[in-house]
Order: structure tokens, then sequence, then C-alpha cells
């Protein structure tokens, strides 16, 4: 059973129960999958749909960082529950010390040994942890491993 499957079945659980914010944030979910399904001409894997729910994240991250300085904490508690809601339909998430450990071990595969090198290092580190770790700390930690 897919992920989507599971959206899906969460999203009538919810409905349901009258959970009416995991409700609506599943069916924006679903509908970024759809919209993003018309685009590429066909059905979404787990892959692509983790891909998806990253770029979600994402946005609700930032307008959180936007509302908190603007000082509308009730949207900020409404992203913060969305980001929840769709966080738990990622992989299960790497710690900054694996990711240390990815980053150390592809800068030796790739030569990288200082900030210049950065941009061949990220090109090989992000494809092993796409999903499973958040951009950010993936790139203040090659940072770190740089020298940087």
């Amino acid at each position: 059973m897919g992920l989507r499957d599971d959206i899906n079945r969460d999203m009538v659980a919810a409905m349901k129960s009258g959970d009416k914010d995991r409700l609506s944030t599943l069916r924006m979910l679903l509908s970024a999958i759809k919209y993003k399904e018309v685009d590429a001409k066909h059905q979404l894997g787990d892959e692509e749909v983790v891909s998806v729910l990253s770029t979600l994240i994402k946005q609700r991250q930032d307008s959180i960082e936007q509302f908190s300085k603007g000082g509308r904490e009730d949207l900020v508690q409404k992203e913060s529950k969305e980001v929840e809601v769709l966080k738990g339909y990622l992989p299960p998430q790497l710690s900054a010390d694996e990711v240390r450990d990815i980053i150390k071990k592809a800068a030796q595969e790739t030569g990288a040994s200082g900030p210049k090198d950065m941009g061949k290092l990220m090109k090989a580190v992000m494809p092993l942890v796409k999903g499973k770790a958040d951009g950010k700390l993936v790139n203040d930690i090659v940072k770190e491993v740089l020298g940087g």
C-alpha cells in the first residue's frame, strides 16, 4: 500500500472523527499531489509524494517564520499544526550525526576539501538524504565539514 493510499485512508478517518484541522491539511496535501500529477502526467510514486510533502513543509516553516515576525500567533499555531500532520507522512528522519557521517563519506568519495567544493558535495549528498533530512541541516553540516 502506497503513501497516497495512507493519506486517503487517514482523510476518511479524519472526516469520520470530525477532526477538521487534520482533514483540511490532508485535503490540501492531496490537492498538491493531484496538481503535481497533472503537471507530471502520471501518478506519483512514494518518492515523489515525499518530495511534495517536503515542499509543503518548507512552505509552512517559512510562513511560520514570517507570521512570528508579524506577531500573528494564531496563524503560527495553525501552520505549526499543519507541519505536524505533514511530518507524520515523511520517512524517519536522520539524526545530525547520521547526516554528518554521510557527508564525510561523500566528501572523501568526491575529494571535496574546501568551501569551493560545496556545490559538488551538496550534489552528491542530497540524493542520499532527500526526504530523510532537512536541507538546512545538511547545508550547515556541509559548511562545517568543509570548514566554511
